[in-house]
């Protein structure tokens, strides 16, 4: 019989553990999911306003040396990431290819012009920066046009000043709901040993030397679950890297670092102190009060 006692009360003490390991882990693991966006918050934005393609159609009349030039002074440029030179003929390849219609066997000739892909740097990404770089395109003789999509490129701006706000607002919330899920695990944990804590105290055991134990259980118990919190973020960006290489979410090896090792103090400084807190509030109890 008390073999058995002991082992139901193994079973629940393990129990006990692996929920609040568990529970750090999850917690500790969508934190640094979010620390990840916030961190990355930028460079995913930059990805997306790089797509923005500003297209300079050039006359038919546009000698080669002047497309040349043209183009060689647009990869030069402080605004240009990459350019693109696209023949009348590619275009209607390409048109075609969308279409699944050949327009110019109707047409009996092709009305496209060669043209110029400009992905510029996701700084001069707005409207303002966008027309002094199409004006000055304009510029040129041999230029009939330039295009690009105005209302998506301030569209685009708009919602990344919108999401970088709530990224900042739900980070501040979402770290607080954190510290509050650990710190009530840890408590729960400590709420069950209470009996034995004010035992401790009514036979003359310190403060310190009661507390010492609890703290560095859960110490253990938060590296644990940093541990495998950490692990399931490195999990998680290897796959997107994998999925996004574009946006070269590990060549900041540093950065990383830096996060992994925020989540791992996280994890045991908010153990130490949610114990410090718990096992202070039922040392200073009275042993009626234990049982409410």
């Amino acid at each position: 019989m008390s073999s058995s006692f002991e082992n139901y009360q193994k079973r629940r003490l393990i129990s006990s553990y692996f929920s609040v390991v568990l529970s750090i882990g999850l917690v500790l693991f969508l934190l640094g999911l979010l620390g990840m966006l916030v961190l990355n918050a930028k460079k995913v934005s930059d990805h997306f306003k790089e797509q923005v393609v500003v297209t300079i159609y050039l006359k038919d009349t546009a000698k080669d040396v002047e497309t040349k030039q043209l183009e060689k002074s647009l990869a030069m440029s402080d605004y240009v990431k990459s350019t693109e030179f696209v023949s009348k003929e590619q275009a209607a390849e390409s048109m075609k290819a969308e279409n699944g219609e050949d327009f110019m066997a109707f047409l009996g000739f092709n009305p496209l012009q060669n043209s110029i892909d400009v992905h510029v740097k996701a700084d001069f990404v707005t409207a303002e920066q966008l027309d002094i770089i199409a004006q000055e395109a304009l510029s040129k003789n041999f230029v009939d046009e330039v295009r690009y999509d105005n209302d998506l490129v301030n569209l685009m701006n708009d919602n990344v000043k919108k999401i970088s706000f709530w990224i900042l607002v739900i980070s501040g919330l979402f770290t607080l709901i954190a510290v509050l899920l650990i710190n009530s695990s840890i408590r729960l944990s400590i709420y069950s040993k209470r009996f034995t804590i004010k035992t401790m105290q009514m036979v003359g055991a310190t403060k310190q030397f009661i507390r010492r134990p609890f703290v560095w259980k859960s110490v253990r118990l938060g590296v644990i679950g940093a541990v495998l919190a950490i692990t399931g973020m490195a999990i998680v960006l290897y796959y997107i890297d994998k999925t996004f290489p574009e946006l070269e979410l590990l060549n900041n090896r540093i950065l990383l670092g830096v996060l992994f090792m925020t989540i791992f103090v996280l994890g045991v400084i908010i153990t130490w102190i949610s114990t410090f807190i718990a096992t202070q509030r039922f040392l200073n109890l009275k042993t009626d009060q234990l049982y409410y």
